[in-house]
């Protein structure tokens, strides 16, 4: 398989995004378009920690479960979270049962509260420059950045956890913070999410 593919539909896409229907969906309606708001935000970030370890499709399929399970990721509902939701979560087959990632989601909300101008400040204070150019291959997409590792280590200090270097380029990849759409891709990352 080649790094860009033309798709059943005519349309040349990243390949990894041709590989399902489920992907090829959110790799032309999210993946690399620019989302604010802490709350979704918020919810990026959790579903790339739940991803450490998984395939993505693994948790792309599981969203509508995490979303209800997660009171729609509203940073409020979850920072009240107690003992009592993290054995319903650990009970809720629908999620990913990993019980230092719920815990992690309950912490991460708590500290996103804490911020003072909010996640989506911090996390876009993170973004680099644009490029000149999209990567042509695969191989010219780094698995992190300086901007990813900084981000990492800020969130770390303010007290997330499950937010290293990859997780947070992944998270800027996601949102597009960074545009890692190949050269050819008919998504046009600019417009947002």
């Amino acid at each position: 398989m080649t790094d860009l593919v033309i798709d059943a539909d005519g349309l040349p896409r990243c390949a990894w995004g041709a590989s399902t229907p489920d992907y090829a969906a959110y790799h032309d309606g999210e993946w690399g378009r620019p989302l604010r708001g802490d709350d979704a935000l918020y919810e990026r970030m959790t579903l790339e920690a739940f991803q450490s370890g998984l395939s993505w499709l693994t948790i792309l399929r599981k969203r509508p479960a995490f979303r209800l399970a997660f009171d729609e990721f509203r940073i409020e509902a979850v920072a009240g979270y107690g003992e009592a939701d993290v054995t319903r979560l650990l009970a809720d087959a629908g999620i990913v049962r990993n019980r230092a990632k719920i815990e992690a989601t309950i912490a991460n909300a708590r500290a996103a509260l804490d911020l003072p101008d909010g996640l989506s400040a911090l996390l876009w204070s993170f973004a680099p420059s644009p490029r000149a150019a999209r990567p042509e291959t695969l191989t010219q997409v780094p698995a992190l950045t300086p901007e990813s590792t900084a981000m990492a280590k800020a969130l770390k200090k303010r007290g997330f956890r499950f937010v290293g270097p990859t997780t947070s380029y992944a998270l800027m990849q996601a949102t597009g913070m960074v545009d890692d759409h190949l050269t050819g891709c008919h998504v046009s990352a600019a417009e947002p999410a």
